[in-house]
Formats: structure tokens, C-alpha cells, sequence
């Protein structure tokens, strides 16, 4: 019986041996694609991003790129989120692909959180450096405390050239330039093996002495005492003080090394500058929206009034990052990604020029794969059904103006 106890207690070892190691050099690869695992009414209804360009197509390692934009913190920000009080500006990219090398929110430099206010607009700017080649996505992202990242309109990006090359030079404030890539990393590896080693000798002590099923045995026949010996007890204590040891030993040493730190700054930003665009002239009523699911199309019934004094038409619809224009109107020169742009996807039942002062109540859909493929048409399964997007207008000279709305919308399956 004894001998079947100690093969039991072995191939235990063993086994747990073989799934800790697969743990450690298993890595799965990740194959969601942005924005398209986050609900509808998140894209929709919190942060709306405009404006945006993405600088390089391809980059090499080592060179930067940048995105920059515009977002509007919708003033309709839904209930079940909380409000973006704590915030933080990042992009959304699969690993330390690229580096952030900086981010500015109205100019000012955020390396911390800001506090964003409902309703206003910002001016945005990510500078980004190449490390890893492959193709990337690059999505703009607002990571919000307690509502989790809110990931905006991503794009391919290339990274071309080798990651052996990369380098990331930092001065520190004793003057002294260090490569944050290689830096102390000798270091890092010592003092990971040397854990590694007193975690597996502390394994390898308790090999002689039954594991997992005897020990299971033991307790439940009341011989719990007889599995921890009174040396067992001493080497238990051993392993302890010598860990006590090492890292006050470690800590005293570091700190004679290094006299000179700072802590991890925290901290929030407030008072973040907001870009100010244009008054709108133009005032819009939501009367009606429906989405029909058969022909993936989103039809809304808007009464518009021009206050200013020069025609206006109604040339794009912006929601979750997917863009319905009107050609006759705008065309995108901005090379927007392909997929989450609909450059025929809006048409208006009477889209001529509305003159000032006029009122008119006109039917608008917005149709286009991206409702489906983007799994924006899963707003009409949401206990509350609402949809949210940007509407922008231009007058003869070119000058645009835009316009939020904001409703509920009902499903229509014929």
C-alpha cells in the first residue's frame, strides 16, 4: 500500500510539474477585433470620435506616427456607465506593438487621468513609436474608471524592418541616458531564476511526502498530525527567514545603489482646454427612427430648421465610428478606413439646399453592411433601445456644422 502511495504521490509531482510549465509557455493568440466586442449602445451613446487621421499607413521600427482627432463626450451619456470623471487617453493595439510616447488632450500634455465633462468637445494627439513589425490594428481608446475602455475606430497599420533593433532612450533626472528596453534586464532575469529556484526547491523538499490523494487519505481518517514532522517544521522556518533575509538584503542594496527616486506619479488632470467648434445654426427633432433588420438599414424621420443665413444640407451621419455620407455632398479625403466607412450610405428624400430660415421634415437612412459586420444592429435588443450619432451639415462655402441627436429606436423586421 505504502508503494502505491508514493507512485500516486510522484505522478502527482509530475503532473502538476507538466501543467505548471505548459502554463507558463502557452500563449494564446487573441483574434476579437475591437470595437466589435463591445456593445452598441457603448459605442454609441459615450465617447464620439471624429476627425480622425492616422499619420502613416507603414512604419518602420524605431520611427513614430501619430493619431489625432477629435471627440465629443456625449452629453447623453447613458446610466448604466459611469460618468467620465476619471479618464484616461490610450490606444487600443494587440501588446506592446507600438510605444506611447505621449498624449495630448487640447494641447496639454496627459500622462496621467483627466476629468472629462459631458457635452464638450476635445482635441486629441497619440504619438506613437514602432517596436514589433506585423500588420496592427490601431484603434483610438478612453479608458473610463468603473465603465471599463470605451475603443473607438482602429485602422491597419504596418511595422516593417526587425525588433531586435528597437531602442527606447530615456534621460533621467540624474542626467543619465538609459535603453528602456534593455535596461537591467540581466538584472531582472537573475532575480527571476533565483525565485524560480527557491520555489522549486521548496517543491522538490515535499516530494517525499505524500501529495494530494494519500495527504487527502490522511486528513480524513484523522492523521493530519503525522504528515508534518518536527524537521519538517524547521525547514518550513528556514525557507522563511531566508526569504526575509534576501529581500532586506536586496532592498538595502538597491537603495545604496540608487539613492535618487521617485514614486509612480498619480494623480487627476482637470480643467482639460475643449475645442470649440463652430455654433450651430442648424437645430434638428428626431420625429421617428427605425431600424430595418432585412435590409440593414437605420430610417429616421428629421424635422430641420436653418436659424443661419445660408443654405445648408445634410452631407454625413457619424455613429460608433461608422460614417454614412451623402456624395452629392461630402466625400471623404481622408483616407478613413475602408470598412467602417459608407461613402453612398446616406440618402435624404429631400436633400436640396435648405434655405435660411426654412423648416423641413425629411426621411433619412443609413444603410450599410457595417450594421451587421460592426454588430451595431444588436441596439435593438438592448433594454433601452436608443441610438446616438453626429449629424454634420455644410453651407455653400465648404463650412460644416454638427449637430448630436439622440433617440429611441424601434426594430422593424418586414
Amino acid at each position: 500500500m505504502k508503494i502505491i502511495k508514493d507512485k500516486v504521490a510522484k505522478l502527482s509531482f509530475v503532473a502538476l510539474l507538466i501543467t505548471m510549465t505548459a502554463a507558463m509557455f502557452y500563449a494564446p493568440t487573441a483574434s476579437a477585433h475591437g470595437e466589435k466586442s463591445q456593445a452598441a449602445f457603448m459605442r454609441m451613446r459615450t465617447i464620439h470620435w471624429f476627425d480622425l487621421n492616422w499619420s502613416k499607413e507603414e512604419v518602420p521600427v524605431n520611427d513614430t506616427m501619430t493619431i489625432s482627432g477629435k471627440f465629443l463626450v456625449f452629453a447623453g451619456w447613458p446610466e448604466t456607465v459611469d460618468k467620465p470623471e476619471v479618464s484616461f487617453l490610450n490606444v487600443g493595439i494587440p501588446g506592446p506593438v507600438f510605444i506611447r510616447a505621449g498624449s495630448w488632450i487640447g494641447g496639454q500634455l496627459v500622462p496621467r487621468s483627466v476629468s472629462l465633462e459631458l457635452g464638450e468637445v476635445y482635441e486629441f494627439k497619440v504619438l506613437l513609436k514602432a517596436r514589433r513589425p506585423g500588420d496592427w490594428h490601431v484603434h483610438s481608446m478612453m479608458n473610463v474608471q468603473g465603465g471599463g475602455p470605451i475603443i473607438g475606430p482602429g485602422k491597419w497599420v504596418t511595422i516593417t524592418g526587425s525588433m531586435s533593433e528597437f531602442v527606447n532612450p530615456v534621460t533621467t533626472l540624474t542626467g543619465q541616458t538609459i535603453n528602456l528596453e534593455t535596461y537591467a534586464l540581466d538584472n531582472v532575469y537573475f532575480w527571476h531564476a533565483v525565485w524560480f529556484a527557491i520555489a522549486f526547491a521548496w517543491l522538490l523538499f515535499w516530494i517525499k511526502r505524500p501529495l494530494f490523494v494519500p495527504r487527502h487519505i490522511a486528513v480524513s481518517t484523522g492523521k493530519a498530525d503525522t504528515l508534518i514532522s518536527a524537521g519538517d517544521k524547521k525547514v518550513g522556518m528556514l525557507f522563511a527567514v531566508g526569504t526575509m533575509v534576501i529581500v532586506a538584503a536586496s532592498m538595502g542594496a538597491t537603495n545604496e545603489k540608487y539613492p535618487v527616486t521617485t514614486p509612480l506619479q498619480a494623480g487627476l488632470l482637470r480643467g482639460m482646454k475643449t475645442y470649440q467648434m463652430p455654433e450651430s445654426t442648424v437645430s434638428v427633432k428626431v420625429d421617428d427612427a427605425t431600424y430595418r433588420v432585412p435590409g440593414r438599414a437605420m430610417q429616421m424621420t428629421l424635422t430641420i430648421t436653418n436659424n443661419g443665413d445660408s443654405p445648408v444640407r445634410l452631407g454625413e451621419f457619424n455613429t460608433a465610428g461608422v460614417r454614412f455620407l451623402d456624395p452629392a455632398v461630402h466625400e471623404d479625403e481622408t483616407s478613413y478606413p475602408d470598412d467602417l466607412l459608407a461613402e453612398e450610405g446616406l440618402t435624404v428624400s429631400d436633400n436640396s439646399p435648405l434655405a435660411p430660415g426654412e423648416t423641413r421634415t425629411v426621411e433619412v437612412t443609413a444603410s450599410d453592411a457595417a450594421w451587421e459586420v460592426y454588430r451595431l444592429a444588436d441596439l435593438i435588443y438592448d433594454p433601452d433601445s436608443r441610438f446616438a450619432g453626429l449629424l454634420f451639415f455644410w453651407d455653400e462655402s465648404g463650412t460644416r456644422q454638427m449637430v448630436t441627436v439622440d433617440a429611441p429606436l424601434i426594430p422593424s423586421f418586414i
